[in-house]
């Protein structure tokens, strides 16, 4: 029995974020306090040492106010401060990185809101359907969807043609067009139904959904490392260690020395537990130690806001590698569907006669073909749709075993189809086809393009041509790729004529004409053999072996659920030229990285010429010479060092979140630009700004 239809829910909107929101800076300083555990700082050695002599010189400040201590209580204390704020700033910028991701992922599960299904019994249209809890449907459910129907589960469409809003996933508000068959038949939970009607089976069982999915996908806390960012945590580690060992074997070496020079009736002292904890924290690469897990965050963060749902950092940083991009030509080079550009009229036929004609008989097609067909006659000759009921018409729907649709009115037999197929259709009717018509088919043909006759009571009007329509822009996007170091490769299923006229209008740099699922993915594994990273996109099912091979495999969000599922990543705007995108933000957040490691090893060079001749100096005075900043006094010298070295991760939160512009430049060029600003400014910078803070100190009398 059929229920009262369910009541509709609104579609929730993503709401873009900025980069310092309000609503994150509070809660990411809470989760900057929360993560002051053992277990949390852990997760970077760099700062877990910075945060072990954090504890070390709040003891040792304890110690300094209930007895004697190695040095002033203020000095101890200062230190101490300074130190916390260094871990305290990294873990805010971690959290902030953090605090976008969630937030996105709460908008996002704003879209999982309750609603009635409507379960149909059997999956046709015009049957009975009961109310169902979308927890309750399972794979293989069919459920009728109705315009202001929310789509309830991840689906396919078996049966009907709607316009579907899915500006809560995509936030876009333009609406789709969702139908049965071909590669645009995949529906989102969460999504509505604006016109007509769908009935869809379920393709996910509850929890599988893609809502789920990217949910679990923007949790940027919970991401993998990716190889390189592993790498450069063994090569930080080992930088630690190395320093660890040095600084620790300086206090005894102070110690005897300090002896020596009694020994010689030379008064020293040796160097204090604070001090060496400070020397090692402005000499270990804490810069980018407490930066690094911002930047991986960031990185997929910045993805989201492309639209773009990645699954891991893996898949952002190999986009920054790619050097082979495969594209599926149907729906991702071009718009999906052929469609009408031009009339061709028989002779004695004038163009406008044909496309009124060639409306007629595509009026009830509801093919985007077919469609195309209407809308080219509107456009070229403002021949307007008919009033159908007026027309007393009986219309012909196309049939595989026909190959033909059309119209009868009355006597008069209105059919387009195939060429084969009208040819034997006026055959049958007793009339000749037009050598004229079959020279104009054979033209159009050889153009890559489909032919459509359209024939009028057996009379021959001409041919329909029906093309692919390559994407606007995407040939100026391709060049940008091509400066990129990226090679363009189209991959189709048409005949080796289309696909060289589609190539060359698409301005790709190689293409694989009539390919198999298993020539798909024997050209990937061909370029991986020869060291050569792939990216892929595609929509179709015929898709999905390949996209699971590739290294970087985005799918369209308009494409099928199994294409979605094989790819690491999906496109929500189910653009091709995203890829540009993709590239871009995965190289930015490679050379984000890169930039900010140069900058803490650089800038380290600086602050041993200040820390060390004012640590050092009382047990060995010949160390004034290396005070080439002339700071005011040792005290000075180590506290501005200490400050520095906090206040500089302050000052590149912004950059690690936003990441280092990325320009088209080859890798030889960009290197050298970033060793000359990075690596020369990571040197200069911290000689000005400790400098100043020592002037700073000095004049108001803080040390």
């Amino acid at each position: 029995m059929q229920m009262p239809e369910s009541k509709a829910v609104p579609v929730v909107s993503r709401k873009s974020l900025t980069l310092f929101d309000t609503a994150l800076i509070g809660p990411a300083i809470v989760d900057a306090f929360k993560k002051l555990t053992p277990r949390a700082q852990w997760r970077s050695p760099v700062m877990f040492v910075v945060y072990v002599g954090s504890i070390i010189t709040t003891l040792l400040f304890i110690q300094s106010l209930v007895g004697k201590g190695e040095a002033t209580p203020g000095f101890i204390a200062a230190i101490s401060v300074w130190l916390w704020f260094t871990v305290l700033f990294a873990n805010f910028a971690e959290s902030l990185a953090e605090g976008r991701s969630k937030a996105q992922a709460a908008s996002l599960r704003a879209l999982k809101q309750t609603v009635l299904a409507k379960k149909l019994a059997s999956p046709k249209h015009g049957t009975s359907w009961l109310p169902a809890s979308p927890a309750d449907l399972r794979k293989g459910d069919t459920v009728l969807v109705e315009a202001g129907d929310v789509i309830p589960v991840d689906g396919e469409v078996i049966e009907g043609v709607a316009s579907v809003d899915e500006s809560a996933i995509t936030g876009e508000s333009a609406p789709v067009i969702r139908e049965s068959g071909g590669d645009f038949s995949s529906v989102t939970g969460g999504t509505r139904v604006l016109s007509d009607w769908l009935v869809v089976r379920i393709a996910v069982n509850p929890g599988e959904a893609f809502i789920d999915r990217m949910i679990a996908m923007v949790e940027g806390a919970k991401r993998q490392k990716t190889p390189n960012e592993i790498a450069l945590t063994i090569l930080l580690v080992a930088l630690t260690i190395i320093f660890l060992i040095v600084t620790v074997t300086l206090l005894p070496f102070s110690m005897y020395s300090v002896e020596a020079a009694g020994s010689a009736g030379i008064t020293s002292s040796p160097i204090t537990i604070t001090v060496l904890i400070a020397l090692l924290v402005c000499l270990i690469p804490t810069t980018i130690g407490g930066l690094l897990s911002a930047i991986g965050v960031a990185g997929m963060s910045r993805m989201m806001q492309a639209n773009v749902i990645a699954t891991s950092g893996r898949a952002v940083e190999a986009a920054g590698d790619v050097d082979v991009l495969l594209l599926d030509k149907t729906g991702t080079i071009t718009l999906g569907n052929r469609q009408a550009s031009e009339f061709y009229p028989a002779p004695g036929v004038t163009q406008i006669q044909l496309a009124d004609v060639a409306q007629l008989a595509s009026l009830a097609d509801e093919t985007p073909e077919g469609r195309s067909i209407v809308i080219l006659a509107k456009q070229k000759f403002n021949v307007r749709e008919r009033d159908i009921a007026a027309l007393n018409a009986n219309f012909v729907h196309f049939s595989a075993q026909t190959r033909m649709s059309g119209v009868d009115m009355g006597e008069r037999i209105i059919r387009k189809g195939s060429v084969d197929a009208v040819k034997k259709h006026i055959e049958l009717l007793g009339h000749p086809f037009p050598i004229e018509v079959s020279s104009t088919v054979d033209d159009i043909s050889r153009r890559g393009s489909t032919p459509l006759v359209v024939v009028d009571d057996g009379r021959v009007m001409g041919v329909v041509e029906l093309k692919d329509i390559v994407k606007g822009g995407i040939k100026e996007r391709f060049a940008e790729l091509r400066r990129m170091g990226i090679k363009t490769v189209m991959i189709t299923g048409d005949n080796k004529l289309t696909a060289a006229a589609i190539a060359a209008e698409a301005g790709v740099d190689d293409f694989l004409a009539e390919a198999t699922p298993e020539q798909k993915l024997k050209l990937i594994r061909e370029y991986q053999s020869q060291g050569r990273l792939v990216a892929m996109t595609g929509d179709g099912t015929n898709d999905a072996p390949a996209l699971a091979q590739a290294d970087v495999a985005v799918a369209m969000n308009s494409g099928t659920q199994a294409a979605k599922e094989a790819g690491n990543m999906v496109d929500l705007d189910s653009n091709p030229t995203k890829l540009l995108e993709i590239v871009e933000i995965g190289k930015q957040m490679l050379m984000t990285r890169g930039s900010l490691t140069t900058f803490s090893i650089s800038n380290d060079i600086a602050k041993y010429f200040a820390i060390i001749p004012a640590a050092f100096v009382t047990t060995y005075p010949q160390l004034k010479a290396l005070d080439i900043m002339h700071l005011s006094s040792p005290s000075s010298a180590i506290m501005s060092a200490v400050i520095f070295n906090a206040l500089i991760i302050v000052v590149l939160i912004p950059l690690a979140l936003k990441g280092v512009k990325y320009r088209a430049v080859g890798a030889a060029a960009l290197l050298r630009r970033n060793m000359l600003i990075y690596g020369l400014g990571g040197l200069l910078v911290p000689f000005v700004g400790i400098k100043l803070i020592d002037m700073i100190l000095t004049i108001f009398g803080l040390i």
